[in-house]
């Protein structure tokens, strides 16, 4: 019966749900209609802030495609080309710096399509002298010179965010990036390779895709190679004449299928692939299938166990996924500077380790598990090592330490440094709760003996000139805030 009665809640939330995001499609593909096909110069535009999601500014000829204004978190702008038909975002201006969704920023066109404020002045900018903006009816915006024929000046194409469109050319001098600017995607010499980005431009492969050339080879001296996302469902990589020297096919590849395609870096480090069907995206392709094969599928010192799930190096954590799916808070550079150098670090050691991409690191012969930890522990930039007793070889991780691969073989052994310092975020929170309510203590209890040798100064002193005073007359005001009040206020207030 409870069933029954808390079904029809479910399903009314679903539907609400569903109407939320097919109202926002229909608002964005109404306003995305009302806005013009061309931009000139002395264009000027603000964010209006009565809008909530995407303000249009431009559209291509088919109304399929958008640029505007997309509202992120509330309070930020970001300069976007939009699917409209699904308001998927396609392109952003600039993914790691946002403006402000205020009526002080202005976007114009002046030859160059720029973003200003008061704060940064220029806050992003195409540096061209074109004579307009214009959208076509691939997603590609462009700012075209018009002196005799239309001339590319500058165009969205050569700049890609975390997406590729369909018959968008990638090359070695691009890179995706997901998001959150945790990973990247680059083309090689004859390879795609997925990237994890730490900083001070560290960069970590975990996937790689190499060409076949299997009906065309890659010819030294004959350029670099570059990557488009091709209509018939698979992802080319080129070098020289139209023939691709590797095709790496999606789920629908030889199929027809007639919607639009795209190909995403999402947050997690996978690379996936998906087409419209008029109503909805249908996943087609993703690089990494297994979970436990993603470098943050369990977080900071995590451990992945293929059919386990998630857990942490250290036995004596507990891995939550309701919280942030963290074992230890992020770490981040390295331990080489002075400080780092004169402070500790403690050190997780685990049998039945792998790292995710040993394949593609470089190791060391060792003859022990106890040399393999010595050559990390006197290298500052080292976080980590993994021995192989079996083989003898020493995987040495030197970058912070995020998922691990759980294995059955207990001749795999990691050892990992942690910050003198870092543990679980609960424990931190809880010592400065601690740390707060002491305080507290302290200060409320100070100001009582504060109080009471005061009184009894002025007790003695009155005495001594022969005056008695009442004790049930004395204000009973600075109690109420004796914790947050000096010696001093309390002495005023009762003077």
């Amino acid at each position: 019966m409870e069933k029954l009665a808390t079904t029809p809640s479910f399903l009314i939330l679903a539907i609400y749900l569903l109407c939320s995001i097919k109202w926002i499609q229909i608002q964005t593909a109404a306003a995305a209609a009302a806005a013009t096909q061309e931009l000139l110069k002395g264009f000027t535009a603000t964010p209006e802030l009565s809008i909530s999601s995407f303000q249009p500014l431009l559209t291509d000829h088919t109304g399929n495609y958008s640029m505007g204004f997309l509202r992120v978190n509330r309070t930020l702008l970001a300069l976007s080309v939009l699917h409209v038909p699904s308001a998927e975002p396609l392109w952003q201006a600039d993914m790691a710096r946002l403006a402000r969704w205020s009526e002080s920023t202005q976007l114009f066109f002046n030859g160059s399509l720029v973003i200003s404020d008061p704060h940064t002045k220029v806050f992003w900018s195409t540096g061209t002298n074109g004579d307009r903006v214009l959208l076509l009816n691939t997603s590609n915006l462009q700012i075209q010179n018009l002196d005799q024929s239309p001339t590319v000046l500058w165009q969205s194409f050569d700049f890609p965010t975390d997406t590729l469109v369909e018959n968008q050319n990638f090359t070695v001098n691009m890179s995706l990036v997901s998001s959150n600017g945790l990973y990247s995607m680059q083309l090689g010499e004859d390879f795609i390779g997925l990237y994890e980005n730490f900083e001070e431009d560290i960069k970590q492969i975990y996937w790689k895709h190499g060409a076949l050339e299997a009906k065309a080879e890659i010819v030294e001296g004959q350029g670099p190679i570059y990557i488009r996302l091709d209509p018939g469902g698979f992802l080319g990589m080129y070098q020289i004449g139209s023939t691709p020297v590797d095709v790496e096919a999606f789920y629908s590849f030889q199929h027809l299928v007639p919607g639009f395609r795209r190909l995403r870096l999402e947050p997690d480090g996978n690379l996936k692939g998906y087409y419209w069907t008029g109503t909805n995206w249908v996943l087609d392709y993703q690089a990494i299938k297994d979970e436990c094969e993603l470098p943050g599928s369990c977080g900071s010192y995590g451990l992945c166990t293929p059919g386990s799930g998630c857990s942490c190096i250290d036995n004596s954590t507990e891995y939550n996924s309701a919280a942030d799916g963290e074992c230890l808070p992020p770490e981040t550079g390295n331990l080489c500077s002075r400080i780092e150098r004169q402070s500790k670090f403690r050190v997780l050691r685990r049998t039945g380790i792998e790292l995710l991409n040993k394949e593609l690191m470089g190791y060391e012969t060792t003859s022990s598990l106890e040399q393999c930890e010595i050559s990390c522990e006197n290298n500052c930039s080292c976080w980590g090592a993994v021995f192989n007793n079996a083989s003898g070889f020493c995987y040495r991780v030197d970058y912070p330490i995020r998922t691990v691969l759980g294995v059955a073989d207990e001749t795999k052994v990691g050892y990992f440094k942690v910050r003198e310092g870092t543990g679980k975020k609960a424990e931190s929170r809880f010592g400065l709760v601690v740390w707060l309510l002491g305080a507290t203590f302290l200060a409320f209890g100070g100001g009582v003996i504060g109080f009471g040798v005061y009184r009894a100064w002025t007790w003695r002193r009155k005495r001594a000139n022969g005056l008695r005073e009442d004790v049930g007359e004395v204000n009973p005001g600075p109690y109420k805030t004796l914790g947050a009040c000096s010696f001093r206020s309390i002495e005023i207030e009762m003077t």
